[in-house]
């Protein structure tokens, strides 16, 4: 049996027991050591895993990771995202579908010091699900404006799912960052724009009197209390931008400025908030380890076999246009996003996707960038869209409601996937210019 053979069922076989719900890092594990005791023997399988486990955790490139999901947690328990939305929220008063809007620009502020879009989902269905159903909001809008906008923290650095792309393509982490900032907040326009027309000719999205009552001091006092959530954001992406810090030490930065504003509003300095924030960064880092040692052993299986070598060079001696063999990756990423959970997707992948795609003449970053967004998208989509079903339990509403809601959203970020094809310099002007 060829290696390539070998390789092609080994993807098979972890396609299967991913389908079946098994746990990623599991399903790439015992692949991989199936694989490669085919390949090479159970002792060298055995060695080539304990090599792959050590230089996932030794590596200090790797700590950026539970520095980034601290600040995030920090962020979560310490009222920061309640601080955004409320502060937004009396900015925007008066404007058609201003709690919406609120909600979209909050996830977006929010996303700039928390890198979990299910924390973001889940904060902000409890905080903006209830003032719509009070404000005579259409509930799948609603719902769908939340699920939706929440996915931003996955674009809008410091994100988690950016430091595992790092990681998966051997690309920079502050570049990454960098590159989803202007597609973020483009994300956010567009979701405006159509929310603006929702509310004006839709009438999903009624003005409520109580908006009529903010002053301009009001909103004057409103943009002053964004400052602690603009400093940390300012601090840490600037710090990358220019130089001054490395990943590692922009994550510690915004880590220590996160928990000395979270003390300072009070929210942190509750009894065993703090406490609850590590134990919470401990679980996630443990469990996302699991899945980068997996995955790194996985993609060694796949380099011994030669699978993605051989996809390359066959896709580049191939006679078809690299736009619509990018336009194949984009709609394979979209059914496996639906199907199985975003990290194992991209996790399986990119090792073989991603130089393929570069050998074909794309930008890395901008290949990053896309994926990220289809990222958001399959977080929403049916039927295993893990944002969806983080909301509905956050709001008590059926997940029907939510991925009813989530559909005109979905097109949303469509355009943007097209914006970005057509204009790639919004994702890679920033990291091109990073000093």
């Amino acid at each position: 049996m060829s290696l390539t053979t070998i390789g092609v069922i080994g993807s098979v076989v972890l396609l299967v027991l991913l389908f079946c719900g098994l746990q990623m890092g599991i399903d790439f594990i015992l692949v991989g050591l199936a694989g490669l005791t085919a390949v090479i023997g159970f002792d060298a399988a055995g060695s080539l895993l304990g090599e792959t486990l050590y230089n996932a955790v030794a590596s200090p490139a790797f700590c950026v990771l539970p520095l980034f999901l601290l600040m995030g947690s920090f962020a979560s328990r310490g009222g920061f995202a309640r601080l955004a939305y409320e502060s937004v929220h009396t900015i925007l008063a008066r404007i058609p579908g201003a709690l919406a809007i609120a909600t979209t620009f909050g996830c977006a502020v929010f996303g700039s010091i928390c890198g979990s879009t299910i924390a973001t989902a889940t904060i902000f269905g409890h905080l903006a699900f209830p003032q719509m159903k009070r404000y005579g909001y259409n509930k799948r809008f609603a719902l769908g404006s939340i699920a939706c906008s929440g996915g931003f923290a996955a674009m809008i650095p410091p994100s988690g799912m950016f430091i595992l792309f790092a990681i998966f393509t051997d690309q920079s982490v502050g570049k990454l960052f960098l590159a989803g900032i202007l597609p973020g907040f483009l994300s956010a326009c567009v979701f405006t724009v159509y929310m603006l027309i929702m509310a004006k000719f839709g009438k999903m999205a009624p003005i409520h009197p109580d908006e009529y009552k903010v002053t301009f001091t009001d909103r004057v006092k409103a943009s002053f209390k964004l400052w602690p959530i603009l400093t940390l954001s300012f601090v840490v992406m600037g710090g990358i931008y220019t130089g001054i810090f490395t990943s590692n030490e922009a994550a510690s930065v915004g880590a220590i400025g996160t928990l000395i504003f979270g003390l300072a509003n009070g929210e942190l300095r509750k009894k065993g908030e703090i406490n609850k924030s590590l134990r919470e960064t401990a679980r996630s880092t443990a469990m996302l380890f699991i899945i980068i040692i997996a995955s790194m052993y996985f993609s060694r299986f796949l380099a011994i076999t030669r699978i993605p070598t051989e996809l390359a060079q066959f896709l580049v001696s191939w006679d078809v246009s690299p736009n619509l063999v990018f336009f194949a990756v984009i709609v394979v990423w979209m059914i496996l996003g639906m199907l199985i959970a975003q990290a194992a997707v991209f996790a399986m992948t990119l090792p073989i996707i991603f130089p393929v795609l570069v050998e074909l003449g794309f930008d890395p970053i901008w290949i990053c960038v896309i994926a990220m967004k289809l990222n958001e998208i399959a977080g929403v989509s049916p039927p295993v869209g893990i944002n969806s079903f983080a909301l509905a339990g956050a709001t008590n509403e059926r997940v029907t409601d939510v991925f009813a809601g989530t559909w005109p959203f979905i097109a949303c970020d469509m355009v943007v996937v097209l914006i970005l094809c057509f204009f790639p310099q919004i994702a890679t002007m920033l990291p091109n210019s990073m000093l």
